[in-house]
Parts: structure tokens; sequence; C-alpha cells
């Protein structure tokens, strides 16, 4: 794979455009430091009419409320910043692509105050590739529960994507690699199941669809996409509540989502397999076509390529043409 910094191209940064190989900043920037910033992955992808961002305005209220949790000044709107989005695709000349609009501190000081420091705003974009292959989309991810709580709601800014949460991601998914397995399932400090090291969680129990309410992890916009399309589309029940680790052992199903992920199969977890009541296949056999996670999978596909029918026609507004 070649290096993100080796490579030709465009990023945007505080209205201007650097050429990619230039885009650099000083060693005594305040986020490298203490990790103060937000940030977004926002997904372009190409359909029938075009390429187009994927839930953009949702990505982009998100970094605004983000910055503002953090107490970080902004001097572009939301308009501003989905345009450089555009543009940043239109330079780069991508078509599928993963984007990363990014607020961080400037190198005027250093200290916990914070103070008297120029906000940054940066866009970039690249080709993500093949993140998941089909096999492991079908066949789904072995997980194990991370000895590392999930952030709390008096200890960290859950609704904000910050990147300084993400040094609890890390280790928590670099323990559960190196112990032989694909995913973490990351609980609360009160013992209830948060989410993966960073995915939202789901699971199917009865014909109903349940996922963590959001007050320890990110309320993840592919997981809003997946709720909607479960309840407009599927016509299923969703429950936002509070879940055990031993509910998700039991599940008839279960998976995961996120942007750049987007939906994969959870199929075992702390050694036990998911589904097994449920009748869900062997381990390194797909799943069926017809199980809840499957239909989704197909759903969000769909609809994320902008191949819209008639049943996903009220979903156009999630694309933000270019």
């Amino acid at each position: 794979m070649t290096p993100l910094y080796d490579r030709d191209g465009w990023l945007w940064l505080d209205g201007e455009w650097l050429p990619w190989r230039e885009a650099t900043t000083h060693l005594l920037t305040h986020s490298l430091h203490y990790g103060m910033g937000c940030f977004e992955g926002v997904r372009a992808y190409a359909g029938p009419a075009g390429t187009h961002l994927f839930r953009a305005e949702a990505h982009t209220r998100r970094l605004i409320d983000s910055a503002h949790i953090l107490d970080i000044p902004l001097a572009f709107d939301s308009e501003a910043l989905l345009e450089a989005q555009r543009q940043c695709l239109v330079r780069n000349k991508l078509r599928d692509a993963y984007l990363k609009p990014t607020v961080f501190l400037g190198a005027e000081g250093l200290g916990l105050r914070a103070q008297g420091l120029t906000t940054h705003v940066m866009v970039a974009a690249w080709d993500l590739g093949a993140y998941i292959s089909p096999e492991a989309a079908a066949i789904g991810l072995r997980a194990i529960t991370s000895s590392w709580a999930r952030h709390h709601v008096n200890v960290s800014a859950c609704r904000a994507k910050t990147n300084g949460n993400y040094v609890n991601s890390i280790m928590a998914l670099n323990s559960a690699v190196k112990a032989g397995f694909d995913e973490t399932l990351m609980l609360d400090t009160e013992g209830h199941v948060a989410e993966a090291s960073a995915a939202n969680v789901f699971l199917l129990r009865d014909g109903v669809l349940h996922t963590p309410q959001t007050t320890s992890c990110l309320q993840g916009i592919t997981r809003d996409s997946v709720i909607q399309l479960a309840r407009e589309v599927l016509g299923m029940e969703v429950q936002e509540r509070r879940i055990t680790r031993d509910e998700i052992y039991t599940a008839d199903e279960a998976f995961v989502t996120g942007t750049a992920a987007e939906i994969l199969p959870l199929r075992e977890l702390d050694g036990r397999r998911v589904g097994v009541m449920a009748g869900m296949p062997l381990p390194g056999e797909p799943i069926p076509d017809e199980s809840v996670t499957a239909r989704l999978q197909r759903l969000y596909h769909r609809v994320t390529r902008g191949e819209l029918g008639d049943d996903l026609a009220a979903f156009g507004d999630w694309l933000t043409p270019i």
C-alpha cells in the first residue's frame, strides 16, 4: 500500500488548495500533542447518476457540533465545508472515495488552556479501495469483549467525534487483534454494551432490532441510516436501549455499522457463536440471503450507490451530487 503522504493530489486547508505533498504542519501543532480536535469520515460513491457524497450534510453538521462541544470556533459554515468536500473529489478526479474533514488547533503555543490558538480546518480525500473483502462482509467478524471501558458522559464528550477519544479505540482494537480476533466489543463504565472499536452494534431477537442508546457511544450516521431503513423499508421495530453482552451471545443475529465498514455481521463474541438458536450457519459459511443482516446490507448498498428504486426514493436526499 502506498503511504498516504506519498501521492499526488490536492488538499483543502483553511479555504486554500495545497498540493498534497506540500500539505504539512508544524511539529508543535497543539492537536498533535493534546488530541484536541475533531473529524469526520465521509464516503463518496459512484452511482448511475454520477458521483455523490453520502449523507454529507449529516456528517458536516456533526463536525460543526463536535467543534462547538469542544469550544473550538470555526470560521467556515456548513455550505463552505460541503463545497470543499465536493471540490476535493473534483480536483482529485475521484469517484469512489473516503474523505476526512478535520478541525485542529495551531502551533502558536502549547498548554492545557489552549488559548490564542488558530483553528485550522482541512479536507482530504483518497480512494479507500476494498476496505472489507466480500468474503468478510458475508462471513462476519470474530470479536472479544474488551477490558477497556468506553467513555463515560462525564469523562469525555461522547457525542463529539474527537481525535483524542480514539486512543481508547486503538488500544482496545490492538489488544483484540493481537489475541487473534477481528474486532472488539466495548462496554460502558456500568458494564453495558457501548459499541465496537469504531462501529455501532445491533442485535436481532425475535424479529426486533436492538441497539445501544447513545449515551456512551457515538451517534453514528450509518447507525441512523440502518435504523431508518429497518423501520421504513423493512417495517421492523427498532429499540434503542441498554444492552448486556449476554444478549449478544443469545441473539438471533448481530452486526456492526460504520462509514468505512458499512454493515458487517458479528458471528462470534467471546467464543460464543451468535445465532445458534436461530440456525445461523457455522463459522466460515456466509450468512443467509434472507437474514435481516443480509437484507440490510443489500438495502444499504443500493442507497449508498444511488440505486434508488420506488422503495428507496424517499432516501434520495441522503445523496449530495458532485
